[in-house]
């Protein structure tokens, strides 16, 4: 009887051991989690390596911008992506941790993490969607050619790194800017933000400015 004490003994103190370790491990996959502020959470579409991105910035195009007879609405947005959800509401849910929606897709409760400034959101009207290369922007360096449709692919465009749930007041602050003039305040971001334009402008042919790409080139070398 000792000895089959002894062992239920013994295999108490490793079933205690094991459970300590699986304890102490989700504890640790937890604080990384709160270290990254939105493990939790979808993201923008994985850009290019800082490799990649310097091959395509050496190939864009430099030219002087031309804003002429630009208007928002010639790139319709946002469209339906799936049964009542649009744009908008889709890239919220894929941005989000926890979102619940209503019956119009409309997003009623969740959390957000903004990569720009590092803020936490609870409410999806504190959000807006920011075209990383804004609007204004792709019509200025090549967009103003463009069909219809494509602007509208480009104005929806989940695929690439593209679109972004972040505080509504920022994306308001960087309005139609390059990075030549505006960056994400948060800058542990500012490498996956010109990895990302450069990977979307190229992927359109748009075109960049000597400033806008001198910024680029700049942050590049440092990723």
């Amino acid at each position: 009887m000792s000895r089959i004490r002894s062992a239920l003994a013994r295999r108490s103190v490793y079933a205690r051991r094991r459970l300590g370790f699986l304890m102490a491990l989700t504890s640790l996959f937890a604080g990384f989690a709160t270290l990254n502020g939105s493990a939790a959470q979808a993201a923008l579409p994985t850009p290019v390596s800082a490799a990649t991105a310097r091959t395509y910035l050496a190939s864009l195009k430099v030219a002087t911008e031309n804003r002429t007879g630009y208007n928002r609405d010639l790139f319709p947005h946002w469209i339906t992506i799936s049964g009542a959800c649009n744009t908008r509401e889709t890239v919220l849910k894929r941005d989000g941790s926890g979102v619940v929606t209503d019956s119009a897709c409309a997003a009623t409760s969740g959390s957000w993490y903004s990569v720009y400034d590092g803020a936490t959101w609870s409410a999806a009207s504190d959000l807006d969607i920011d075209h990383l290369v804004p609007l204004a922007e792709a019509w200025d360096s090549g967009a103003s050619a463009w069909t219809t449709a494509k602007r509208q692919s480009f104005a929806n465009d989940l695929t690439r790194p593209q679109l972004i749930a972040v505080t509504d007041n920022v994306n308001q602050a960087k309005g139609d800017q390059d990075p030549a003039t505006w960056m994400p305040s948060r800058t542990a971001y500012a490498c996956t933000y010109v990895r990302a334009w450069v990977q979307v402008k190229y992927y359109y042919g748009l075109s960049v400015d000597s400033a806008e790409k001198s910024k680029l080139s700049s942050v590049l070398s440092g990723c």
